[in-house]
């Protein structure tokens, strides 16, 4: 399936949850969020939330700094 990851297509091998898709394209545990669609998915949800072809989806990482 072909998803949109931060504004760059990729091709994942589906089907694919939001917890599958955070493990493969970070190795981060914490300290990231994620929303589909525009839609934030909280953390608790992502193993059960499905991604379909054509899905935006944006995964933000936490960044300390000053």
């Amino acid at each position: 399936m072909r998803v949109t990851v931060n504004g760059d297509e990729r091709d994942l091998a589906g089907p694919v949850t939001v917890a599958d898709a955070v493990a493969e394209l970070t190795g981060a545990h914490r300290g990231v969020a994620v929303a589909v669609n525009g839609e934030v998915v909280p953390r608790g949800r992502w193993a059960e939330t499905p991604l379909s072809d054509g899905d935006r989806v944006e995964v933000l990482s936490a960044a300390q700094g000053g």
